[in-house]
């Protein structure tokens, strides 16, 4: 019997270490898509705190005209979700109505959005886990409120792969360092390149953020070349000798993706040679709109080049989410509607013009709602159990609303959609099924959706 090492196998081979890392390579970014589809990519668009779905697009009359009233709830805060308690009715500070074709009722926090309505699918029945930041926050991006569990964009990296091979198959712009941090874009037990490459981070200055090491000044491209070459000839060697070859191909795939971001990532990450027109779409000359508006043109360049999964937060980088007015609804949700309404437009109006929307899912969320009663007489509460999300592009029906919270906009009552369900669509539209879309670990198969999730087939075009 003649005894071979996995060196001589691999050099004896036909193909050698060709043949193992082509295979790896198809097995990792080709896989089959489960269904036909609708869409290539997602651009997710996080309000962090909880806007209020009662002061932006879901317009409750009842609400309005019930004013300082007592009204009975069921699961007030951290009670028993079945018992009874009362609050007092805060009317919305803003007027609203109706606009475009679809006559969909916006506030007067969001006029550009306003604008867009007949290209936007809502979700108005939402509901999720968590009634705290940090729970709700994590169960959006990853299916858990505590657990360790690879995000959406994880999974989507790992389930799709990448469009350029230049690119990571997922950025996150701007994520927050705490409320979960970076388990909110992590990969957990997938492979670890599957996971969202950070640039910048809540809290930073949008001209500040970079991604460390993107350029090679101190070399030509020549050396550069010489030097990639000589160090992937080391790793592939070093590859045959370990037995730990998953942990290896990971580590050797995350260092040639480096390598090759520096020839595309640089120009694509400068935003400053955008048209005049372009910087004001996004509102880039106004401080209020600057920032957010900087990371969605940014979210429009990456994706329209191959990027699989976009995060773009609306996050600060203090225990404090922006949209959490507790107390001082008005004055904060204008400040911050008003930071991310242009922008948020901007981008769904520019992915049309380009002819990129309709394979473009664009989705924007925060982690919960909240209370149609004050909180203090000026704010309001955390509210899981009723809230609004809403769609566009990527295969979902345009001005259109699907799903409704009880007349006060407490609680969603008819086409109740659950997180796990936006999460199972999401997937399904890129063309996976989220009960085939597993990765075995510790002796079980995990998916996105635990062991529920339904895909809304309500708003697929």
């Amino acid at each position: 019997m003649i005894n071979f090492n996995r060196r001589e196998i691999l050099k004896t081979s036909a193909l050698g270490f060709g043949s193992l890392a082509l295979n790896s390579l198809m097995a990792s970014e080709n896989q089959q898509a489960h269904i036909l589809p609708k869409a290539k990519r997602v651009i997710f668009l996080f309000m962090h705190g909880g806007p209020s779905h009662v002061d932006t697009f879901d317009y409750k009359p009842t609400l309005q005209k019930g004013h300082g009233k007592e009204f009975n709830f069921k699961g007030f805060r951290f009670d028993n979700r079945n018992k009874q308690s009362k609050g007092k009715l805060m009317a919305s500070p803003w007027n609203f109505s109706q606009y475009g074709k679809s006559g969909r009722w916006v506030s007067d926090l969001l006029p550009e959005q306003a604008k867009i309505v007949d290209d936007l699918c809502f979700l108005k029945g939402m509901h999720t886990d968590g009634v705290a930041h940090g729970p709700a926050t994590l169960f959006m991006h990853t299916g858990s409120t505590n657990l360790v569990r690879p995000s959406v964009g994880s999974w989507i990296s790992y389930g799709l792969g990448s469009e350029n091979k230049n690119l990571p198959s997922f950025i996150t712009l701007h994520p927050p360092l705490f409320m979960g941090g970076q388990r909110n874009y992590g990969s957990a037990f997938l492979p670890s390149h599957n996971q969202g490459t950070a640039i910048g981070h809540a809290g930073l200055p949008v001209d500040k953020a970079s991604i460390k090491f993107l350029n090679d000044n101190l070399r030509n491209a020549q050396t550069r070349k010489e030097h990639f070459e000589l160090l992937s000839r080391l790793n592939k060697a070093q590859l045959m000798d370990s037995y730990q070859n998953k942990e290896m191909e990971t580590a050797i795939k995350s260092f040639e993706m480096a390598a090759a971001m520096q020839s595309e990532a640089p120009e694509l990450l400068d935003i400053s040679k955008e048209p005049e027109y372009m910087r004001e779409m996004y509102g880039l000359n106004n401080s209020e709109t600057q920032h957010y508006g900087s990371m969605c043109l940014m979210a429009r360049r990456l994706s329209e080049s191959g990027v699989r999964f976009v995060q773009v937060n609306y996050s600060d980088n203090h225990n404090n989410p922006r949209f959490d007015q507790h107390g001082n609804l008005k004055s904060g949700h204008a400040k911050h509607c008003k930071a991310i309404d242009k922008p948020v437009a901007a981008l769904i109006t520019d992915l049309k013009q380009r002819g990129l929307l309709e394979d473009t899912l664009v989705v924007w969320t925060g982690e919960f709602g909240r209370t149609p009663y004050s909180q203090g007489g000026t704010g309001r509460d955390h509210n899981p159990f009723g809230f609004t999300t809403w769609m566009a592009g990527g295969g979902v029906k345009a001005g259109f609303s699907h799903g409704e919270t009880d007349e006060v906009g407490y609680s969603a009552v008819e086409g109740r959609t659950h997180t796990r369900d936006l999460h199972a669509t999401i997937l399904y539209l890129l063309g996976l099924d989220h009960e085939k879309l597993t990765y075995r670990y510790a002796g079980r198969d995990f998916r996105l959706t635990d062991t529920e999730g339904h895909v809304i087939k309500e708003i697929i075009s």
